[in-house]
C-alpha cells in the first residue's frame, strides 16, 4: 500500500504497538507498517522516515510524546550507543512476553502455524552478567557520543576498546563498564586498553591494513570458575615479548585468570581467530559443567554463551525426547557435542553429525573426559551425509529422535525431506530464528508429522535474539489440508 506524500525525513505521530523480530518497534499509519528504531510497545513517539519501501518504511524517534508502562531506566551508561543490548529500557517480563509473541506471529505469518500454542518464553536465570565468551574490539579512535561531541571531546585515543556501535561494523564505543560478561571482566578489559596503549604498538586498521591489537577475547566458565584471556593480533617482531609481557601484568592483577592464549590472525578480515595459536599460561582452556557433564572449551570453539540457560534447554531436550535406554538418538548440526554428551546416559547411542572438522575434534575430546562411549561423530557437509537415508539408517541403525540445530539460515531446502526418509517418531528443532524455523516446519510437517509444542528460550537477555525448541511428533493425518 502506497502512502501519497508519505516521503523520507518526514516525521509522523505514531503508537508503538509490538516489537518485531530484530527488536524494531512496530507501528502502523493509515494502514502503511512502519519499523521504529529503539521504539517500546504502549509508547506514542514522532518518528522521522529514515527508509521507504512499497509495503512498509524504516523509522526513528524523534520524541517520546507518551511513555511505555513497561519502560524502565537501563542499567548501563552506554546504552542507546553501544550494539550490545537493544532492549534494557524494556522490563524483562515485557521482553518475554514480546518474544514470545514474535515466534507466535512468525510462525502464523510465515509457516501458516495458527493452532499450535506458544508457551511462555522461558526465563534466563540471570539477566545480568549472564555471557561466558565476549569479543572486545580494538579501534584506533574511539566513537564519541553526542554529549562527548557537545563537550569537545577528541576521538584521536589511538587506542580504544570496546564493542560496536549500533549499525556500525567499524565503529567502536569505548566501553568501561559491561554488564553483560562478569564485572571482574571489565577490570580485564581496562587493563588491557591501558596496556596497548602505552605498548608502543598501534592498533590494527582495515583501513590500511597495518597494526598490531585487533581483538580481546575474555571466557569463562559460570560453575567451574575458569577465566580465559585470549589475545588476537596481527603479526609483528615484537609481538610475543609484548603479549609475554601483558600476560605477566595480568596473571599479577588477576589471580582468578586460569589461562592466557595469544593467536596470531594475519588475515585481513577482522574475525577473532588466529592462523597460529601460543598458549602463553595456563592449559589453553577452560572447562565448564552442564548437569554431570564437563566440557572442554578452547579459544576457537563454538560454546553456547549462556551456560546456565544452556543447561535448562537441554533438560527441555531431555524431557520433550521422553528418551529410553534401547534407542539411537540423531543428532545434526552436532557442533562439540553439547546435547549429544548430555543426553548420552539417556540412550542407547548418539550419531552426531557436523560439517566443521574442529567443531567434531573437540566433541571427541569431550566424549574421552565424561568417559562416554556411545557416542560417534561423523564430519562432513550434512546435505551431502544424507544423500541416500536408507544407507545412514544402514550404518548408524533407525533413529527413534532426530535432534535439529541447524545455523540461522535453517536447513538446506533438500534436507527436510531426507529427514523425513529416515521415519524418525520424533523430531526435535532446536532453532535461533523464528523465520526460518516457520519455512522448515512447512517442509517438515506437509506428511506425517506436526508441531505438538513450541518452547521460546531466552538465551540473550536484553537483546531481540530469541531460542525456541519445537517437538514434532508423527501425525495420522497431514497437519496441513
Amino acid at each position: 500500500m502506497m502512502i501519497p506524500g508519505l516521503k523520507r525525513q518526514d516525521v509522523v505521530e505514531i503508537a508503538i504497538e509490538s516489537l518485531a523480530f530484530g527488536g524494531k518497534g512496530v507501528a502502523h499509519f493509515h494502514g502503511f507498517t512502519i519499523f521504529v528504531d529503539r521504539a517500546l510497545p504502549g509508547q506514542k513517539v514522532r518518528a522521522k522516515i529514515k527508509r521507504k519501501k512499497n509495503n512498509y518504511a524504516e523509522a526513528e524517534v524523534v520524541e517520546i510524546i507518551t511513555h511505555s508502562k513497561t519502560e524502565v531506566i537501563p542499567e548501563c551508561s552506554h546504552f542507546g550507543t553501544c550494539g550490545g543490548c537493544l532492549l534494557q529500557h524494556l522490563s524483562y517480563s515485557e521482553q518475554l512476553n514480546q518474544k514470545r509473541n514474535q515466534v507466535q506471529e512468525t510462525l502464523k505469518h510465515i509457516g501458516g502455524i495458527a493452532s499450535i500454542e506458544v508457551l511462555p518464553t522461558l526465563p534466563s536465570p540471570d539477566i545480568y552478567y549472564y555471557r561466558n565468551k565476549m569479543e572486545f574490539s580494538f579501534a584506533r579512535r574511539r566513537w564519541l557520543t553526542a554529549d562527548e561531541i557537545h563537550s569537545g571531546q577528541s576521538s584521536n585515543v589511538d587506542c580504544a576498546l570496546g564493542l560496536h556501535v549500533s549499525g556500525f561494523y567499524d565503529k567502536v564505543l569505548n566501553i568501561d563498564n559491561c554488564f553483560l560478561l562478569s564485572q571482574r571482566s571489565n577490570e580485564v578489559m581496562r587493563l588491557v586498553r591501558n596496556f596497548a596503549s602505552e605498548s608502543g604498538l598501534s592498533v590494527y586498521s582495515t583501513g590500511d591494513h597495518t597494526g598490531f591489537w585487533r581483538f580481546l577475547v575474555i571466557r569463562e566458565s559460570k560453575r567451574l570458575d575458569h577465566v580465559m584471556i585470549n589475545l588476537v593480533t596481527a603479526d609483528h617482531s615484537d609481538g610475543q615479548a609484548v603479549i609475554q609481557k601483558l600476560a605477566d601484568n595480568l596473571k599479577e592483577q588477576f589471580p582468578f585468570i586460569t589461562t592466557i592464549i595469544h593467536n596470531i590472525n594475519r588475515k585481513k578480515s577482522q574475525i577473532a581467530f588466529g592462523d597460529e595459536e601460543h598458549v602463553i599460561f595456563g592449559t589453553g582452556y577452560i572447562e565448564e559443567l552442564l548437569g554431570e557433564s564437563k566440557y572442554r572449551i578452547s579459544a576457537n570453539s563454538f560454546f553456547q554463551t549462556n551456560s546456565i540457560q544452556a543447561e535448562a534447554m537441554y533438560q527441555l531436550i531431555v524431557a520433550y525426547g521422553n528418551f529410553q535406554n534401547d534407542q539411537v538418538i540423531y543428532d545434526l548440526y552436532c557442533g562439540t557435542g553439547g546435547i549429544a554428551i548430555y543426553i548420552a546416559k539417556h540412550v542407547e547411542k548418539v550419531i552426531g553429525f557436523e560439517l566443521i572438522p574442529q567443531a567434531i575434534e573437540d566433541a571427541r575430546v569431550n566424549c574421552a573426559i565424561n568417559h562416554i562411549e556411545n557416542c560417534r561423530f561423523i564430519q562432513g557437509d550434512i546435505k551431502t551425509l544424507f544423500t541416500d537415508p536408507s544407507e545412514i539408517k544402514k550404518e548408524n541403525g533407525s533413529p527413534k529422535t532426530v535432534i535439529l540445530d541447524p545455523p540461522r539460515s535453517g536447513l538446506h531446502p533438500k534436507l527436510p525431506g531426507k529427514i523425513l526418509e529416515l521415519e524418525p517418531e520424533k523430531i526435535i528443532y532446536v532453532s535461533c530464528n523464528p523465520a526460518t524455523l516457520a519455512r522448515d516446519l512447512t517442509l517438515l510437517c506437509e506428511t506425517s508429522f506436526k508441531p505438538t509444542l513450541v518452547q521460546p528460550i531466552d538465551m540473550f537477555p536484553h537483546t531481540a535474539h530469541c531460542e525456541m525448541i519445537v517437538l514434532l511428533e508423527r501425525a495420522n493425518a497431514k497437519f496441513f489440508t
